[in-house]
């Protein structure tokens, strides 16, 4: 692997030949932590990389585990939120229907010559639905 090395500012550049054993490794690592192999050379020339204070294993392992609860709950949580969906569009259909009946209301009252009673709340309710 062939990494080229470029100033922020100029025309000077470093080419280096990396072996390829450390080629896959920072191969590997950009993998494991989704991060650009530049970046992971960048920060090994920097040596910006810190060593973990604790643990990794057993923090990766507390992860799997918590993986697992997130699952778990996911998927009692899933027919709840299939059935809330379910029932806000039964919503939407109910506040259609309604703004339709209200607005024959009106056009019969004005038929009739009736006062027509504005209700700003119900409407706001409907509108509310409709979103």
């Amino acid at each position: 692997m062939r990494v080229i090395i470029k100033p922020k500012r100029g025309l000077g550049r470093i080419e280096v030949e990396v072996p390829s054993e450390l080629a896959e490794r920072i191969k590997r690592l950009s993998k494991r932590y989704n991060v650009s192999e530049g970046r992971i050379l960048e920060i090994v020339l920097s040596e910006s990389f810190k060593e973990p204070e604790e643990d990794v294993e057993r923090l990766e392992n507390e992860v799997r585990e918590l993986e697992k609860k997130v699952g778990k709950l996911e998927r009692e949580w899933a027919p709840l939120r299939y059935k809330a969906y379910g029932v806000s569009e039964d919503n939407k259909i109910l506040a259609i229907e309604l703004n339709a009946l209200l607005a024959e209301n009106s056009q019969l009252k004005r038929f009739l010559r009736k006062k027509i009673e504005r209700n700003p709340e119900l409407r706001g309710l409907i509108q509310y639905y409709l979103r």
